[in-house]
């Protein structure tokens, strides 16, 4: 029996987004923050973890934006995939199905991030693997709810809700390309995040400790918080 190939990790990045909510006059992750768009930083992050095969950005096809802003992304690591659906769920389907293409294996891992948490940085993604790669499920970073939490209806506290248990989920979610496929396509890609689609089968994704300052940029004011961290590491670094 010939060996099977040890598992690989992929980056997937859903980059066809508009933005709505962020108020700005073009998709945010094209927002400039510290002088660079959005996703710059936030590819910048993902590339510096090693054990990352390539990293696959997946585009609504009609972009007219990325490679204006970034012109030399480009190269063995980096993959472009013009596929980009009108859902978060169906452009993460499709860019599974280019990184089958291109040669990834049904059992190999896809790391999936937000393109707009910008503040990413490379030890929380090495954490995410180290506590992940020998799962049998997968899993995400994800923040324990510090905060009370309010129902709302119509403006007003409607009830106060549990918090014990609660976390808030992040990205990147980790799981095997295989399982992943399969799952968005049992719930058609209505899903705002791959935990849940997993979720769906009956599974128990791993939940791993992520960061406060992994915040996915979304209203107006998180653009001057993010500003301000990236501010802060650049002074770490001078």
């Amino acid at each position: 029996m010939p060996d099977t190939p040890a598992p690989r990790c992929y980056a997937l990045l859903p980059c066809a987004g508009v933005g709505t909510r962020s108020g700005a006059a073009l998709p945010k992750q094209y927002v400039k923050i510290a002088g660079r768009p959005m996703v710059a930083h936030t590819l910048a992050a993902l590339e510096r973890v090693e054990r990352l095969e390539a990293i696959v950005v997946v585009l609504s096809p009609d972009d007219a934006v990325f490679e204006t802003e970034l012109p030399d992304w480009a190269g063995a690591r980096r993959w472009l995939a013009r596929c980009g659906g009108a859902e978060r769920g169906q452009t993460v389907a499709n860019g599974l199905a280019e990184l089958a293409a291109r040669g990834a294996h049904p059992n190999d891992w896809v790391l999936v991030h937000d393109a707009v948490r910008c503040l990413l940085r490379p030890a929380w993604v090495d954490r995410l693997i180290d506590a992940c790669v020998d799962d049998g499920v997968g899993g995400l970073l994800a923040l324990p709810l510090a905060d009370t939490l309010k129902q709302a209806r119509d403006g007003r506290v409607e009830t106060t809700l549990e918090r014990a248990g609660k976390w808030i989920a992040q990205t990147p979610q980790m799981f095997r390309l295989g399982l992943l496929r399969d799952a968005l396509a049992r719930c058609d890609g209505a899903v705002t995040d791959e935990s849940s689609a997993v979720e769906a089968l009956g599974l128990a994704p791993l939940l791993v400790d992520g960061d406060s300052e992994n915040l996915k940029v979304t209203w107006p004011s998180d653009f001057a918080l993010a500003e301000r961290v990236l501010a802060l590491r650049a002074k770490e670094n001078e």
